[in-house]
C-alpha cells in the first residue's frame, strides 16, 4: 500500500511540475506576473519566494497550480486585487534587496524594512519634514498628483537604490514608497492607493495582468500546459526505447482445441519467425499480421523444439476466423483470430537514438488516438463509465503494481497519464484549460468577452461538475475494491 500511494504521489508530483511548468514559462516569456506556483492544493506546507514568485508545496498532493496576476474573470481589479498587487511591489522590494545584501541593514520586520527604505529612497514629495534631504510637506492632493503624473522625474534621494536594491526603481516601486514616506505607515499607504487607484499604478498593473493581456497572448499560455504533458510523452518514451523495451516473444503457449491454430497442427511451445514472409519479433507483431489480412489464408513460419536435437523449422498455412474481443474500451469489436495465446517468455529490445525517437513519436501518436476514442466512447454512452472511469485510489493502485515491475512499465503508465492528463484538459469544461480557450474563442468570435455573470455562472457550474466527477470515481473505486 505505501509503495501504491508513493508511486502515485512522484507520478502526479512530475505531470503535475510539467503541466504547470508549461504555464510558468509562456506567463513569464509574455511579461505576466506569476505569484505563485504551487504543487499541491492549499493548505501550504512551506513556500519560498525568487523574484517575483512564489514557490509552495501544499498539503493535497494530487494537484497543483500557478496563480497569475488578475482575477480569474474580471478585466480591471478589484480593491482586494489591487491591494493584492500593491503588497507583491513591497514583496519586490524587500527580496531585491535581501539578494542584494542589505536587507539587514534596514532591520528585521518587514513593515520596519519598507519605512526604511522609504526614508532613503522616496523621493522628495513626502509629507513632512525630511532632514536627510530637507524637504518639507506637501498636501496630499498635491502629491497624488505628483506621484501620479511622473515618477521618474522625482527629485533624487541621498541614497541611489541601486546601492541598496542592485536596479533602479520602478514606477509603482517609486510610488508606493512616497506614499508610504508621506504617510509614515505602510498600511496607510496601501489603503490610500487602492483607494486613489493612481494611473502609474493601473498601467504597471495592467502590463503585467493575465486578463488584460491580447487574446492570442492568453491562448499561448493557458495552452502551454496541456502541451507540455502532451510532448512530455514522447521524450520519456524515447528514454524509455533507449533504456531497454520489455516485450512478450512469439512463442506460442495455450492452443485452444477446435480453432484454425489447432486444427493446422501449431502446438505449444512453437516460436513464430514470420507471416506472409514478414519477420515476427513479438508478440504485438504476430496479433497484428492476423488481423492484417482480414480472413485470408496466412502462411506461418514457425521452430519447433526437439528434445536432444537442434528445433526444426516449419511452415504451415491458417485461416484465421472471426470473433469478438474486448477492445479494452468497455465494448466488444469482431477481429480476426486463430486460438493462441503467448507462453509468456520476454525480451528487452534497446533502440539507438533516431530510431528511439521515431518510435516514441509514433507510439505518442497511436496512444492519443486510443484515449481520444476512449473519452469519444464514454461521452456517447457506448462504454460504461462505471467500468471505464478510476480515480485516485484506482490510479495508486495501478501505479504500485506498474512500480513493481521496472522502470520501463512505470515510464510506460506515466506516459499514459501525461498524455490523459493534456488531453482531458483540452476539453471544454469551465474550470479546465479546455474551458478558458473555449471562453477565449467566443471572444475572438464575438470581438469582445463574455459578460462577467456569465463567466462567473459558467465556473460555478464547472466546479460542480468537477466535484460531481471526483466524488463519482472516488465512489466507483471504493465500489470496484469492495466487488474484489
Amino acid at each position: 500500500m505505501i509503495t501504491s500511494i508513493l508511486s502515485a504521489v512522484i507520478i502526479f508530483g512530475v505531470l503535475i511540475i510539467v503541466h504547470e511548468t508549461g504555464h510558468f514559462l509562456v506567463a513569464k516569456r509574455s511579461g505576466v506576473r506569476v505569484i505563485r506556483y504551487s504543487v499541491g492544493y492549499p493548505p501550504k506546507l512551506f513556500g519560498i519566494r525568487r523574484g517575483e514568485t512564489e514557490y509552495a508545496f501544499g498539503a493535497t498532493p494530487m494537484g497543483g497550480y500557478v496563480r497569475m496576476l488578475g482575477d480569474e474573470v474580471a478585466e480591471e481589479p478589484t480593491a482586494d486585487t489591487l491591494e493584492g498587487y500593491v503588497k507583491e511591489v513591497q514583496l519586490d522590494l524587500l527580496e531585491a534587496a535581501r539578494q542584494h545584501g542589505t536587507a539587514a541593514s534596514l532591520g528585521t520586520e518587514p513593515q520596519q524594512m519598507l519605512l526604511a527604505l522609504a526614508h532613503r529612497l522616496a523621493p522628495a514629495v513626502g509629507g513632512g519634514f525630511n532632514p536627510t534631504r530637507g524637504s518639507t510637506s506637501t498636501s496630499a492632493s498635491g502629491a497624488a498628483h505628483a506621484l501620479a503624473s511622473d515618477p521618474a522625474s522625482y527629485p533624487h534621494p541621498a541614497d541611489s537604490a541601486e546601492a541598496i536594491l542592485g536596479r533602479a526603481l520602478r514606477p509603482d516601486e517609486a510610488l508606493l514608497l512616497a506614499e508610504v514616506e508621506r504617510r509614515g505607515s505602510v498600511d496607510e499607504a496601501v489603503k490610500a492607493l487602492v483607494e486613489t487607484r493612481p494611473a502609474v499604478l493601473l498601467d504597471r498593473y495592467r502590463a503585467q495582468a493575465f486578463p488584460t493581456q491580447s487574446l492570442a497572448t492568453r491562448i499561448k499560455i493557458v495552452l502551454a500546459g496541456p502541451l507540455a504533458n502532451i510532448l512530455f510523452a514522447p521524450v520519456l518514451m524515447t528514454i524509455v526505447f533507449m533504456y531497454g523495451v520489455p516485450y512478450v516473444k512469439p512463442i506460442l503457449g495455450e492452443i485452444k482445441r477446435g480453432m484454425p491454430a489447432y486444427s493446422a497442427g501449431l502446438r505449444k511451445g512453437d516460436q513464430i519467425l514470420a507471416v506472409n514472409g514478414h519477420k515476427i519479433e513479438n508478440w504485438a507483431d504476430l496479433s497484428d499480421a492476423i488481423k492484417a489480412d482480414s480472413g485470408a489464408p496466412i502462411k506461418i513460419d514457425f521452430t519447433r523444439p526437439a528434445p536432444n536435437a537442434s528445433p526444426s523449422q516449419m511452415s504451415l498455412q491458417v485461416t484465421p476466423i472471426r470473433e469478438k474481443e474486448d477492445t479494452g474500451f468497455g465494448n466488444k469489436a469482431p477481429v480476426w483470430i486463430i486460438g493462441v495465446l503467448p507462453r509468456g517468455d520476454e525480451g528487452v529490445k534497446r533502440y539507438g537514438p533516431l530510431s528511439a525517437m521515431y518510435q516514441s513519436v509514433v507510439s505518442t501518436a497511436e496512444l492519443s488516438g486510443r484515449l481520444v476514442m476512449g473519452i469519444a466512447l464514454i461521452i456517447n454512452g457506448t462504454t460504461p463509465a462505471r467500468q471505464a472511469l478510476g480515480g485516485p485510489i484506482m490510479i495508486a493502485k495501478m501505479a504500485g503494481k506498474e512500480a513493481k515491475q521496472g522502470f520501463a512499465d512505470v515510464a510506460g503508465f506515466t506516459v499514459m497519464l501525461s498524455l490523459e492528463l493534456g488531453i482531458i484538459n483540452l476539453l471544454p469544461v469551465p474550470l479546465l484549460d479546455g474551458g478558458h480557450l473555449f471562453f477565449f474563442l467566443i471572444e475572438g468570435l464575438r470581438g469582445k468577452p463574455l459578460q462577467l455573470r456569465h463567466r462567473e455562472f459558467a465556473m460555478q457550474i464547472g466546479l460542480l461538475l468537477l466535484v460531481a466527477l471526483m466524488t463519482f470515481v472516488i465512489v466507483n473505486d471504493i465500489s470496484h475494491i469492495m466487488h474484489s
